[in-house]
């Protein structure tokens, strides 16, 4: 039974009320059938008992029975429909339909180059069966067959010029494509899966790389997001503190004004108090003179008069006063010493920035004694050095230091940035600083860059110089303790910092840097014990 026929039973099978397969069919009087559970509902709802399509209405409700007949029509549909179903599916949207099939199209199943037609499963049985179709081309079923005939010729388009990068007919291939390389579709076909392979690999590549570059991008938003905040951090803190700074000067300028004015406002209290007491002493006077001068009696007021004469003695006010305080200049003052404060915190305040933003590029570093001088004496762990009272006997090695008190560190840097802390306490005389790998290792070795070497010094305890030639004399607030040291080698770059001052020592610029850099490390002289404590590699304490 063909999809088409199915379809038609289909409809003669169908319910009028639920619009599908009969399922239990039952006939009403008047000759129509419905699903019984179907019009027994629709019954159930109306009051009256009518049909669905006739509209005859019953006057008792009819009884009803199962159509055996038609049920069993009903199941033999169901039965080939499902099978018709499995063995052909209908063209869904983006396949090739049957090119044969009326109504209803079924899925092509082969394509015919030669026929330049799509077919079905049914209608592509005489390709299969008769002797003359069997000779035709068949393919997996594709769409728009005429594009594979050439529009000149009207033959198919089997071969492939490489000239041209076209597919054309074996008449072009002897006419207009005659001398061209020309090949069958299927080896033009293979070389262009062999390029489509490569090109796939290099897009494939492509599309790695820019996955890693997007990553890299992504990297570097997430790292400049966090060095923002963690600048916002910083500003936050140092203008705070700076503003609590100008708010403790502002307090201390209002508290001088209100001094001197609660000193002025005493004195005039003092004053007005006593002038007070005298004027209440002079009314008290002025009413007994006034009572005596009325009296009558002679002996009573003469009697009298003498202790009113003596009367007590008033002070002089005529060049007393009480001078309002000057305030002109106070904030000038004020203003000119907070400026003052505020430079020298700025300044603190920038160098501590600066030391953490340097002590992010510490590195480990361990002292090489291969290098060392035979009088310097190691720690076991490499990271102490000091100098000995007698001279070791060591293997003479080219990288060794026989004149001067040196040592090296194992770690060597060609690129980039390091940083690294060195504890100076208790000594008097020091060397610290970098070299290049080239430094002469054998005599004396002036240090200079001219010579390989970037260094400070320390001298007859106080004495600081940067060996800069000609050397650079330092006037430090205080002796440091701990020395970092921070190379830039693309910068060119050498700055030495006082660690617990968070002070820049000094600094070389405008190096020119070739080789590789090690950090250099002089104990010097032991002096009899004077200069017996030892130079200690130190790991950065870092603060938030």
């Amino acid at each position: 039974m063909s999809a088409a026929s199915c379809l038609h039973t289909e409809d003669q099978f169908l319910c009028s009320i639920c619009l599908d397969v009969f399922t239990d069919p039952v006939a009403i009087p008047c000759g129509h059938n419905f699903c019984k559970s179907c019009i027994t509902d629709h019954w159930d709802v109306n009051v009256s008992c009518q049909c669905p399509n006739c509209k005859k209405v019953f006057n008792t409700k009819p009884e009803l029975h199962v159509n055996t007949f038609i049920s069993e029509m009903v199941a033999q549909f169901r039965q080939e429909a499902s099978s018709s179903s499995s063995e052909q599916q209908v063209s869904k949207p983006g396949e090739v339909p049957c090119d044969v099939c009326t109504g209803t199209k079924l899925k092509a199943l082969k394509s015919c180059l030669v026929c330049l037609v799509s077919y079905c499963e049914t209608h592509l049985e005489p390709h299969l069966t008769t002797r003359g179709l069997k000779r035709h081309q068949l393919m997996d079923p594709v769409e728009n067959l005429e594009g594979r005939m050439c529009e000149k010729h009207d033959k198919l388009l089997e071969l492939f010029c490489k000239n041209d990068q076209m597919c054309v007919c074996a008449l072009c291939s002897v006419t207009d494509h005659k001398t061209h390389d020309v090949v069958p579709l299927r080896e033009g076909y293979e070389g262009k899966k062999v390029e489509l392979g490569k090109t796939e690999a290099e897009i494939q590549q492509m599309i790695q790389k820019r996955r890693l570059k997007l990553e890299e991008f992504k990297q570097s938003v997430e790292l400049s997001k966090k060095n923002a905040d963690r600048e916002v951090a910083k500003g936050v803190q140092v203008f705070s503190a700076l503003m609590e700074t100008v708010k403790r000067h502002l307090n201390n300028l209002m508290d001088t004004i209100k001094e001197k004015q609660r000193e002025t406002e005493e004195q005039a209290e003092g004053f007005i108090k006593e002038l007070q007491q005298e004027i209440s002493d002079l009314e008290k006077r002025s009413s007994e003179v006034k009572k005596l001068s009325r009296s009558e009696d002679h002996f009573h007021l003469l009697q009298n008069i003498t202790a009113l004469n003596a009367a007590p003695p008033t002070k002089n006010w005529t060049g007393v006063r009480v001078h309002p305080p000057s305030y002109e200049g106070t904030v000038v003052r004020a203003v000119k010493q907070l400026e003052e404060t505020l430079r020298e915190q700025m300044k603190k305040l920038i160098f501590e920035a600066e030391l953490k933003r340097v002590q992010q590029y510490e590195v480990d570093l361990t002292l090489d004694p291969d290098t060392a001088h035979p009088w310097l004496i190691l720690s076991d762990d490499g990271k102490q050095v000091h100098c000995g009272d007698e001279e070791k006997n060591l293997p003479d090695n080219p990288e060794r230091f026989d004149c001067c008190c040196d040592v090296l560190s194992k770690q060597s840097f060609s690129s980039g940035r390091f940083y690294f802390e060195v504890q100076v306490k208790g000594k008097t005389e020091w060397d610290l600083g970098v070299a290049r790998e080239s430094i002469n290792r054998k005599g004396p070795i002036i240090l200079s860059p001219q010579n390989g070497l970037w260094t400070i010094y320390l001298r007859n305890k106080n004495e600081y110089k940067a060996l800069a030639g000609p050397s650079v004399h330092l006037s430090l607030q205080s002796d440091p303790e701990k020395v970092g040291v921070f190379v830039d080698y693309e910068e060119g770059l050498v700055s030495f910092y006082d660690v617990d001052a968070a002070a820049l020592i000094y600094s070389f610029t405008g190096c020119s840097f070739t080789e590789k850099l090690y950090p250099y490390f002089e104990p010097s002289l032991n002096h009899g014990g004077k200069n017996s404590a030892p130079l200690i590699i130190s790991p950065v304490r870092h603060t938030e």
